[in-house]
């Protein structure tokens, strides 16, 4: 199921906002509550109500705690908990990513190293039941793309366990950096680290809503109810049209002209900048002023990356400036499906081209990997990838799919 999910953060997030506006879109309770008993944690138990927040009717669910866990986590100790889990491992990896941000963040924003970090905000057991909590109830919703509007944090000053301090907090304000946020609203805290530390592991593009269909809309309450302020988040879920309309997003193309590099420094700056989270990276041969041989370098990135693309592109080459403009592109829904193969597992990109055809290519790094592991060639490595996919589609009779 291939589903963009939209998250309208005009009220700040939080993670138990993000538990309630999921939900409230269409993820089944019970299902949550079945899948959050794969941490094998006890002492906690969720609860669902009905609630307003200012003119509108949202979904509240609490995290109840009974006993256990009421002290801050190391991040050492929240990893020994995803690990001895039964969660899927994708939950796990994902699940670990957000809290490697968090941690990164308290570090900053205290000066202590991520691995010394105790959650004071976020370790608690409410948090941590959040943010898996969230990321089943979008493995729940099949969610395969997830957008944002720009965040509003709130304003004024927050109680914390160091002290008072100004809104966003230091951890929040370290999380927003390259991504839009704004100030509006009362004057209180309206955004957590939880609950951007998520957003920032789920979304691919922040900016203003993208052209969608939107099949469901839900709301998640906070627990602040201030006086005359809807403090909800809002997300809307909708299923990609496949009758000619593609998913279209924006990103950003990045270009420079180098003629003075060391050719053998190619591979490792392409390696840096898929790292700092390129979506692709090319290079032209180019004839420049002068006659002189030159290549053109051309990158594309999640807008949130662009500073992460051009620390690299200035760090590890000559260049005095680049050129970097938005660029919109047409793609086809897609997602990712794991084949087992000798010697390990390949990551099948599938997408969708209509209602009963998709294109379905392997990995190449996961079958790299595996041709260097096992010493099979790697194109038999590759077609034993492609083999594996048939064979499990021609289980499931519902795809025409290309390799």
């Amino acid at each position: 199921m291939d589903t963009h999910l939209h998250f309208d953060c005009y009220s700040g997030i939080s993670g138990d906002m993000i538990l309630g506006a999921l939900v409230d879109v269409g993820v089944p309770f019970p299902d949550l509550v079945s899948g959050l008993k794969q941490l094998r944690l006890s002492g906690f138990t969720l609860r669902k109500r009905r609630v307003h927040r200012g003119a509108i009717h949202a979904t509240k669910v609490d995290v109840v705690i009974t006993s256990g866990l009421r002290k801050p986590l190391s991040l050492r100790r929240i990893h020994a908990i995803l690990s001895a889990s039964r969660i899927p491992d994708k939950i796990k990896q994902q699940s670990r990513s957000v809290f490697d941000r968090l941690a990164e963040a308290e570090g900053q924003a205290h000066r202590v190293a991520k691995d010394h970090v105790h959650f004071h905000e976020v370790g608690v057991l409410d948090s941590f039941v959040d943010i898996v909590g969230g990321l089943i109830c979008c493995d729940l919703l099949g969610v395969t793309r997830v957008t944002a509007s720009p965040v509003n944090v709130g304003a004024g000053t927050l109680q914390s366990a160091h002290g008072i301090l100004p809104v966003p907090g230091p951890a929040v304000a370290i999380l927003a950096k390259g991504i839009p946020v704004y100030s509006a609203g009362p004057s209180r805290e309206l955004t957590t680290p939880t609950g951007l530390a998520l957003l920032r592991a789920l979304t691919s593009e922040f900016g203003p809503m993208p052209v969608m269909t939107p099949t469901a809309i839900g709301y998640g309450a906070g627990d602040a109810d201030p006086d005359g302020w809807p403090n909800a988040l809002r997300v809307l879920l909708a299923r990609p049209s496949l009758r000619g309309t593609h998913e279209r997003n924006t990103v950003v193309q990045v270009e420079t002209n180098l003629d003075d590099v060391n050719p053998q420094m190619y591979e490792y700056l392409i390696e840096q900048l898929l790292s700092r989270g390129a979506l692709d990276v090319t290079l032209a041969p180019v004839i420049m002023k002068r006659g002189r041989p030159g290549i053109v370098l051309t990158c594309l990135a999640p807008p949130a990356e662009l500073d992460r693309i051009l620390d690299v592109l200035f760090q590890e080459t000559t260049a005095l400036g680049v050129r970097v403009r938005d660029v919109t592109r047409q793609i086809l829904p897609r997602r990712i499906v794991p084949v087992k193969v000798r010697g390990g597992v390949v990551r099948m990109k599938i997408a969708k081209v209509s209602r009963t055809t998709a294109k379905a290519a392997p990995e190449y790094l996961d079958c790299k990997r595996i041709a260097e592991q096992t010493g099979h060639p790697l194109k038999d490595v590759m077609e034993e990838a492609r083999d594996a996919y048939r064979r499990a589609q021609r289980k499931s009779k519902n795809e025409k799919v290309t390799t």
